[in-house]
C-alpha cells in the first residue's frame, strides 16, 4: 500500500511510525515542514532504513514568520501547495495527516480526495477552537470573527475525513457535536520513540559542556508559544535564586524564548539559562540534566492542546512537574502514574510549592523518574502502535469497498 504520512509540526513520533510502515513492505512518503524552527538532524534517511521509505522536507521561502498572523498564513498555505504536489505525484492509497494548520491541511485533504486516496486526520490539537480563544482576546471582535471561520473550517474537515485518529477520548465530544459516526473515530494516545531516548546519567558531555554537570536543574524543552506562559518559568527562577547550585534551564527558540532571556537579564536573574533547539542527537543528554523537567500550558490551552513532550521526558526517568489544567489529559497521565506533580495554572503558589518538595527530595523524584519510565516501557511499543494504525487503515479500505463499487456501477450503466 503507498501511504503519505504529512506531519507539518516535524516531531519524532510521526516519522518512527513511517519508518515502522515501511519495515511491513508499506510504500511511504514522509513529508515535514523544513521551515518551522527545531531540530533536523533525524529528518534524513538513514542507512538503516528500507528502500520503500522517502523523507521529504518541505521549505517555502523566506524565514518563518511564527508571531506574524497574516504573513504566517501565507506561509502555511504555500506549505499546503507544496504538499499538494507531492499528493498528486506519489498517487498515495491513503493520506495521514497531523499537526498542520487548517488551510494547509484543507489543501492537502482536497488533494487526497482527487486522488481517491482515503483521507485520515491525525487530531492533534484542535486548532480551530485555539485560534477562537487566542484571536479573540487579541484582536477583540475582528478576532472573533477570524476564529468562528477557522472553528467551521475544522468542523468541516473532520466531517469530510475518511477516518480521524484522535490523541486523547477528550476530543470526542467534539466529534460527536460535528456529527462524526463513531465508526469512523479511533483514540490512539501519543507516544515517543523510547529507543532513541535512552536513560542516561545526569553527568555527561553535554551537561559539562553547559557548565550543570554539577547543578541541579529545572528544565523546559520546546516550544513557547501563546498557549505557554513563560512568566512562570521566571517566577520560578526567583524562588531558588538564593540557591546557587540551582539552575531554570530553558532550551526553546523564538520570541518566547527571547522575551524570557531578555525578561531573566533586566531583573538580574542569573540561574536561567535560555539555549536555542539543540539537536535531536543529544536529546537523551539534555532530559538526563535535568533534576526536574517542566511542561506549561494557560488555561484555556487545555481544552484543545496535550503536551507531548511529557512523554519524552517519561522515556527520560526524570520527575515531571506540570502547570496545566487538572483535567488535561498530561495532568492526569502524570498524576495517576505517580510520574510527577500536576498543578492549576492559575495555582502559581502551588507550582513554585510542588518545585521546591521535589528539588528537595530526591528519593521522590527518583521514584517519579522510575514510573515514568514504566509508563513508557509498557505503553510505547511502535510495533503495536503500528498495528492499530494498520487496523485503521484496513477499516477504511472496508468501508471504501461499498462506495467504490457503487460508483463503478454507476459509470457502467452511464
Amino acid at each position: 500500500m503507498r501511504i503519505l504520512m504529512h506531519d507539518y509540526g516535524r516531531y519524532a513520533f510521526p516519522l518512527q511510525l513511517s519508518r515502522a510502515l515501511a519495515a511491513r513492505g508499506h510504500r511511504v512518503r514522509h513529508l515535514f515542514s523544513a521551515s518551522v524552527p527545531g531540530p533536523q538532524d533525524t529528518f534524513a534517511k538513514g542507512p538503516d532504513d528500507p528502500a520503500n521509505l522517502e523523507i521529504c522536507g518541505l521549505r517555502i521561502a523566506g524565514e518563518f514568520a511564527k508571531n506574524t498572523l497574516f504573513r504566517r498564513r501565507a506561509q502555511e498555505m504555500s506549505h499546503g501547495y507544496l504538499a499538494q504536489e507531492h499528493v498528486f505525484q506519489f498517487q498515495p492509497d491513503v493520506v495521514i495527516s497531523s499537526n498542520t494548520p487548517l488551510e494547509a491541511q484543507n489543501l492537502v485533504q482536497q488533494a487526497a480526495h482527487a486522488c481517491s486516496a482515503r483521507f485520515m486526520y491525525w487530531v492533534q490539537d484542535l486548532h480551530g477552537l485555539a485560534i477562537w480563544k487566542i484571536l479573540r482576546k487579541r484582536l477583540g471582535v475582528m478576532g472573533e470573527l477570524i476564529g468562528r471561520y477557522y472553528m467551521r473550517l475544522e468542523r468541516g474537515l473532520f466531517q469530510r475525513s475518511d477516518e480521524l485518529i484522535l490523541i486523547t477520548e477528550d476530543f470526542k465530544s467534539v466529534m460527536e457535536n460535528a456529527g462524526i459516526p463513531p465508526e469512523r473515530l479511533h483514540v490512539i494516545p501519543n507516544w515517543a520513540p523510547i529507543d532513541e531516548i535512552p536513560v542516561r546519567e545526569k553527568e555527561n558531555e553535554w551537561s559539562r559542556a553547559h557548565g550543570l554537570a554539577d547543578k541541579r536543574c529545572f528544565i523546559y524543552t520546546g516550544t513557547l508559544a501563546l498557549k505557554h506562559n513563560p512568566d512562570l518559568l521566571l517566577r520560578l527562577a526567583q524562588q531558588f535564586e538564593p540557591q546557587e547550585d540551582v539552575r531554570v534551564v530553558v532550551v526553546s527558540s523564538g520570541q518566547k524564548a527571547d522575551e524570557v532571556k531578555r525578561d531573566a537579564e533586566s531583573r538580574a536573574l542569573k540561574n536561567v539559562i535560555v539555549l536555542p533547539f539543540q539537536p535531536a542527537s543529544v536529546l537523551p543528554s539534555v532530559l538526563a540534566a535535568a533534576d526536574v523537567l517542566m511542561a506549561i500550558l494557560d488555561p484555556d490551552a487545555g481544552e484543545f492542546c496535550v503536551p507531548s513532550k511529557i512523554l519524552s521526558y517519561f522515556c527520560a526517568g526524570r520527575a515531571v512537574l506540570l502547570s496545566v489544567p487538572l483535567d488535561n489529559l498530561a495532568a492526569r497521565v502524570v498524576a495517576d502514574e505517580g510520574a510527577g506533580v500536576a498543578c492549576s495554572p492559575y495555582d502559581t503558589d502551588g507550582f513554585i510549592a510542588a518545585a521546591q518538595g521535589l528539588m528537595d527530595d530526591a528519593r521522590l523524584r527518583h521514584t517519579c523518574g522510575l514510573r515514568g519510565l514504566a509508563y513508557a516501557q509498557q505503553h510505547f511499543d511502535i510495533e503495536d502502535i503500528t498495528d492499530e494504525f494498520e487496523n485503521i487503515i484496513g477499516a477504511a479500505e472496508r468501508r471504501m469497498m461499498p462506495r467504490a463499487a457503487a460508483r463503478i456501477g454507476a459509470e457502467a450503466v452511464a
